[in-house]
């Protein structure tokens, strides 16, 4: 086996998408504990573009280059784990490589009837989703859920994953077209933002109990507004920004729990029992075809930049991969 590997790298250390180039870098070495893995595909994520831009450092001893999840087969072993098993993994980086070491913990078997494709796609949204919807937002059957972003990979996963558990489901998206994608998709209720407001629709609808929001800024207010007494709202990005008004009295009003996570800095143990909890609920979900991996687009590993464009332009609906070899 070859010593290096084709991996890919940010020129001059950030930039736009035209800066990601494949380069050739030593290939990593499994320390104990730790599997190698042959990868075959790579998820895309937002967090990718994030890191790419300079805002969202890897974790200390994590590879500075870019990739959150793989899927491929396992070259050398460890824990559970026999060489040419196929499996999906969680990974603190570096997954844009023809090789990644991984936390044999962090690995799951690819469920019965995906390729490794589609199989790339499940480790950064499931864990995200299963994390922040069910743990943090603690969602129950009959309970409903707000989720912004319908067609995004978090969009998608969090929609099947509610409707899976017995909750009701209501999704916001931009435009006609991803509004009746996400309506495809599983969700009760879609609500197209650029016509409609809502939180209007949510109330109409007899409220919501859990909010996954990815947006922040200005939709705090109207989240609250809608949110039935004792319900949730969890933050997992701001891409409408940082800051919100926090209205104390309202909150207190609604006995309403405000939260929020990241997934990539939690430590290799939290990990590990995340990935089992998601193997105990989510995996039987997917293999009984309750969950389905959306996936919008396939790029080679030396086309990352066009993977990154494509994401960024907002157009896509579920999930962009790299496919290795």
């Amino acid at each position: 086996m070859s010593q290096t590997m084709t991996a890919v790298g940010i020129e001059g250390g950030k930039g736009p998408a035209e800066a990601l180039k494949a380069v050739e870098i030593e290939r990593p070495e499994p320390g104990p504990g730790q599997i190698l893995i042959a990868v075959k595909a790579a998820g895309v994520n937002r967090p990718d573009i994030l890191q790419r831009l300079g805002g969202y450092p890897p974790p200390a001893g994590a590879p500075d280059t870019l990739g959150l999840e793989v899927a491929g087969e396992v070259v050398h072993a460890a824990g559970r784990w026999k060489v040419g098993d196929k499996v999906c993994a969680l990974l603190g980086g570096g997954g844009y490589a023809e090789y990644v070491v991984c936390d044999a913990r962090h690995a799951l078997p690819i469920p019965k009837g995906l390729d490794f494709v589609k199989a790339a796609g499940l480790p950064e949204t499931v864990f995200t989703v299963y994390a922040n919807v069910f743990e943090h937002g603690v969602l129950k059957p009959g309970e409903t859920l707000l989720v912004h972003g319908a067609t995004s990979g978090i969009g998608v996963t969090a929609i099947q994953m509610a409707k899976a558990a017995g909750a009701k489901v209501i999704a916001t998206a931009r435009g006609a077209g991803k509004a009746t994608e996400a309506k495809a998709i599983g969700a009760d209720v879609v609500i197209d933002t650029t016509t409609e407001d809502f939180a209007d629709v949510a109330k109409a609808e007899g409220g919501v109990d859990v909010v996954l929001d990815m947006v922040a800024g200005d939709y705090f207010p109207k989240e609250l507004d809608a949110l039935n007494t004792g319900g949730r709202i969890v933050f997992i990005a701001a891409l409408g920004g940082g800051e919100i008004a926090f209205p104390v009295f309202r909150l207190m009003q609604k006995r309403a729990v405000i939260t929020g996570s990241t997934l990539r800095p939690r430590d290799a143990d939290e990990k590990a029992r995340l990935a089992a909890e998601v193997e105990r609920v989510v995996w039987p979900w997917i293999e009984q075809g309750q969950v389905k991996p959306v996936i919008d687009a396939t790029f080679p590993l030396a086309q990352a930049d066009k993977a990154h464009a494509h994401l960024e332009s907002g157009a896509h609906v579920g999930k962009v991969v790299l496919t290795v070899g």
